[in-house]
């Protein structure tokens, strides 16, 4: 833990020995010291003298005890979507801009160590040499990787996820420019149709924000089940259900899958399935919910572009022992709409946009192909493409 003299001391003058004294003072009264407990334990060892060094000493200690210390202030930023830690003074955070390097610094290679274990330990997980990476949920919802030399070079890494405290509406990506103006009501009929649809992309494209908030475009009076491996998806609506998934214990046992929550979701009477990320064999279940009845389902699912999402469909059903036309013959009656979102370079700067709605057909030869309907660059105007943009349309009752 890195902390600092604080508030009238000069930096510096307060001890190595005095700062250990104190933390072993804190350490004897469990996980979280309130700030009145960490006061008085500087105030016992003498470390300041004022009430303001003392306070600002209060303060640093509670910066580097609580949350992710010196990176919270990132993590609370509204604006940022991701924190990652290259090392102590390597620490980049992205505004949906593009990859931005902070002047937060956190001091040495041990305690950049130090505070990826800690924040492991905060979301339940263990974080040594034997177990040298990670994943978990911190306690505020934002999903944590992080990773530990010798797998990493020359220190300890963290990915933050971090958690938007409200879901963007439709107009504020409007404003944004994540869609043309035109787009905003072929969203909307995407939800008001109960259409079943994909939303692909790459990571970091946008796509949970995208899905969050289309849901919260969904009838009140409707019930939203959400499958997650880590939630994420915080709608604005007031009637979902979310459910997550659970590893097996140290004796592999009691491990809960996706597979596992879309199969217990048929039955809790949904009005909408939602997985957040469509990434191995709960594809199967998935196909299998949509195609008994459950209209307005959809999923996020990685593909570089609409037309790569048929083999990202096949590549998965093959894992849950499906072959290509088996996976065609679901996805082709359960997928109605495909809707890709990427970065994209617009006015020099790195920007998040809707490219693409297509529609999932199957070729003469009954194997699954992605049709392109409608397309955009980012920067003209939206294009309908043909008798299949035109067809699109008529689907979600716009011509």
């Amino acid at each position: 833990m890195s902390v600092r003299s604080g508030g009238g001391a000069k930096a510096g003058t307060v001890s190595d020995s005095g700062l250990e004294s104190v933390r072993a003072r804190l350490a004897q009264l469990g996980a979280h010291p309130t700030s009145q407990q960490i006061s008085t334990a500087i105030a016992k060892e003498n470390l300041v003298f004022g009430d303001r060094a003392l306070a600002a000493l209060t303060n640093d200690f509670e910066t580097a005890l609580r949350g992710a210390g010196p990176l919270q202030p990132l993590i609370e930023d509204p604006e940022v979507t991701d924190v990652l830690v290259n090392g102590p003074d390597q620490i980049w955070v992205d505004r949906g801009r593009g990859m931005e390097q902070s002047t937060v610094r956190l001091g040495s290679d041990q305690d950049l160590r130090a505070l990826a274990v800690r924040l492991a330990a905060t979301g339940g997980t263990r974080l040594d040499d034997s177990q040298p990476m990670v994943d978990a949920r911190l306690p505020d919802g934002s999903r944590l990787h992080a990773m530990l030399r010798p797998l990493c070079e020359p220190a300890a890494v963290i990915s933050i996820r971090t958690l938007r405290a409200r879901p963007l509406t439709l107009a504020q990506l409007v404003v944004g420019k994540t869609l043309p103006d035109a787009w905003e009501p072929v969203l909307r009929a995407l939800v008001s149709q109960r259409v079943n649809f994909l939303i692909s992309g790459a990571t970091g494209s946008g796509k949970t924000t995208l899905l969050a908030t289309l849901l919260g475009l969904v009838d009140r009076r409707e019930r939203i089940i959400t499958i997650e491996e880590s939630r994420e998806l915080r709608p604005a609506h007031p009637h979902v259900l979310a459910l997550e998934t659970k590893r097996s214990n140290v004796e592999g046992i009691g491990e809960v899958d996706q597979a596992d929550l879309v199969r217990n979701a048929l039955r809790m009477r949904p009005d909408r399935i939602v997985l957040g990320e469509c990434r191995g064999v709960e594809v199967r279940d998935m196909l299998g919910a949509l195609n008994t009845g459950h209209e307005g389902g959809c999923a996020t699912i990685h593909a570089n572009s609409a037309y790569d999402i048929p083999a990202r469909l096949e590549a998965l059903g093959a894992l849950a022992g499906l072959d290509r036309l088996a996976v065609a013959a679901q996805a082709a009656s359960a997928i109605d709409v495909l809707v890709h979102v990427r970065r994209q370079l617009v006015a020099g700067r790195s920007h998040r946009i809707i490219s693409e709605f297509a529609m999932l057909r199957r070729d003469p030869v009954g194997f699954l192909t992605a049709e392109p309907a409608l397309v955009w660059d980012g920067e003209g105007s939206p294009q309908v493409l043909g008798a299949v943009g035109q067809e699109l349309l008529a689907r979600l009752g716009l011509q």
